[in-house]
Parts: structure tokens; C-alpha cells; sequence
């Protein structure tokens, strides 16, 4: 197993239908206490073990989840709101270096995250199709991403940073 990629990388082909949709919305509506349950009785040794050598702690991955999926949501409300916008992009690995990443419990972005999808999840339940297909451009990238594709890759990326977190946890036998 690719320990950076345990449920390999993001992948869709062909259309995104209402069905598939659901799905995805679902995985985020279930991600803050998947993350809850993952993490709960873990020592602060625990929590500062990286999930992979040079890769971050499970601290580190529970804060920048938060971080993250802060930055999606608010790309999908510009993109509601404004016609193809350019998002800002930012330096994630910079961002889990930061203070607040090591001073403050995972519990905060786990209470955080809770809010965040409770919010996001009644957006994306309330999109139409129409909506589903406006999009923001990446400048990193040079992409033009829509919201549906946008949703898949944060109903992948909330599940492929639980799985670093769980399959660590296999592997320590915790």
C-alpha cells in the first residue's frame, strides 16, 4: 500500500449524476465524527506520530482538514456567487507548520469541522444542477474546476486523510 494515497488518488470518469452526487455529499456530511471517533483516546504521543516517514502527524492532518475544507467552502460560495472566479490558493504545508496547528487540541478543528459540514452539507443538498456546473478557476493549476468535480475531491480528500489516520492506527495496533 502507497502509505500517501491508502484509498489511491481521486478518480472519476464520465458523468456526475444526482446519484453520485449524494454520495459525495453524504461523505462529508459523515466526515467530522468519522474523524471524531478516529482520533478519540489517542495520547498526545499519538497524536504527534506522522502517518508515513516525512509525512505530517495526525495532529497536523486533523488541523489541516479543517483548513482545507474552510478554503473549498468558501471557493463553492464564490462560485455561487460570481461568474468563474479565480480562487486564492495557499501553501497548505506552510499552514501546518503554523502555531496554532501545535498549540491548539484537535478538538477544535474537530468542533470546527463539525459546524463547517453541518453548513456545507445543507448547501450542497440545496444546489441545483445548474449550480452544480458553475465553476472557479485554479491559477496554481490553470484548471477550471466545477463544483461537482470540486465536490468529489473533497469527499475523496476527507477520506484519504481519515484513512491516514486509521491505517496508522492499524498499523501501530492502537
Amino acid at each position: 500500500m502507497d502509505l500517501r494515497f491508502p484509498i489511491g488518488t481521486f478518480e472519476h470518469s464520465g458523468v456526475i449524476d444526482n446519484e453520485q452526487r449524494q454520495v459525495w455529499i453524504k461523505h462529508i456530511a459523515k466526515l467530522p465524527k468519522q474523524l471524531k471517533e478516529a482520533t478519540d483516546g489517542l495520547t498526545e504521543e499519538q497524536l504527534l506520530t506522522p502517518y508515513r516517514e516525512g509525512g505530517w502527524n495526525i495532529k497536523q492532518v486533523v488541523h489541516h482538514v479543517a483548513d482545507s475544507h474552510m478554503n473549498s467552502y468558501i471557493r463553492f460560495k464564490l462560485a455561487l456567487t460570481e461568474e468563474n472566479p479565480s480562487i486564492r490558493p495557499y501553501y497548505e504545508d506552510r499552514w501546518a507548520e503554523l502555531s496554532d496547528t501545535f498549540d491548539e487540541p484537535i478538538e477544535t478543528s474537530i468542533q470546527l469541522l463539525e459546524v463547517l459540514h453541518r453548513r456545507w452539507a445543507t448547501l450542497l443538498s440545496m444546489m441545483t444542477e445548474e449550480q452544480f456546473n458553475r465553476t472557479f478557476f485554479h491559477p496554481e493549476s490553470k484548471e477550471v474546476v466545477s463544483l461537482c468535480t470540486n465536490l468529489g475531491i473533497y469527499s475523496w480528500h476527507g477520506r484519504h486523510h481519515l484513512a491516514h489516520i486509521t491505517s496508522l492506527k492499524e498499523r501501530m495496533g492502537w
